[in-house]
């Protein structure tokens, strides 16, 4: 009789275990560990069977994300080259992969997934925000060709935090420099009334919280009478467009 029971217990606990997925690993499984252990061969035949690549794993990441984050690079080239592959699967922070390729200073995948109709503008923070965060030798050519998308260049963060404020703290001078070039207002505060100076100075950059000072006061003042034009025009609005570059 023990041993009649003892059996049967077994035969209810491996039911329980299947079940559960405990016994054996699914398809998703099988993904998410493919892409981090960069296994392109495993993928591809998940691909070819049908598999859905825009899946999330129990963290909320989507193999994009996975696949840059490690870096798994031939998982990554993978999925970007299966036309199954959205480009806008974003994570539980609502970070998609355009922007964590940009912060990551991976250039030709930031280009690759603006051929596949990545965001470029998407709300809160913005790829532009996460490419002059980082000091990569590839930071300036990725902002470069964000902007060159029409990323927004004073796009505001959900506490209104643009991307010369990333850029002056914790990015590099010539990021800040080629935002300023393209027209980025170093007047604006964000809603703890923080300019970009502001953060170059906690980030102890005194020197270029010295420069933004200056910029933004060039910015507030009014074109002179030599370069004035008409009420609302380029000349008279004290824009980025019409201010000195040189002493930058």
């Amino acid at each position: 009789m023990n041993l009649l029971r003892r059996h049967a217990f077994c035969a209810v606990l491996g039911a329980a275990l299947v079940a559960t997925g405990c016994a054996s690993a699914g398809p998703a499984d099988d993904f998410f560990t493919a892409v981090k252990r960069d296994n392109a061969g495993a993928i591809s035949r998940l691909l070819q069977s049908g598999f859905n690549p825009n899946l999330k794993d129990a963290k909320g990441d989507g193999g994009l994300i996975i696949a840059i984050r490690e870096p798994s690079p031939r998982s990554l080239k993978v999925l970007l080259d299966s036309p199954a592959t959205r480009a806008e699967v974003r994570n539980a922070n609502d970070e998609s992969p355009l922007m964590m390729a940009a912060i990551k200073g991976q250039l030709d995948v930031v280009r690759q997934l603006i051929a596949k109709d990545a965001d470029v503008n998407k709300t809160g923070w913005t790829p532009l925000h996460y490419a002059v965060s980082a000091g990569g030798p590839d930071q300036l050519a990725i902002a470069r060709l964000l902007l060159d998308a029409s990323a927004y260049i004073d796009a505001e963060s959900p506490n209104r935090t643009t991307p010369l404020m990333m850029a002056a703290r914790y990015g590099s001078e010539q990021a800040v420099k080629l935002l300023f070039d393209e027209g980025a207002d170093p007047t604006l505060r964000n809603e703890q009334g923080l300019t970009a100076a502001d953060f170059a100075r906690k980030a102890e950059r005194e020197d270029l919280a010295a420069q933004l000072d200056q910029a933004a006061a060039r910015y507030r003042k009014p074109a002179g009478p030599a370069n004035s034009g008409g009420p609302g025009s380029p000349a008279s609005s004290g824009s980025p467009a019409n201010m000195p570059r040189k002493n930058w």
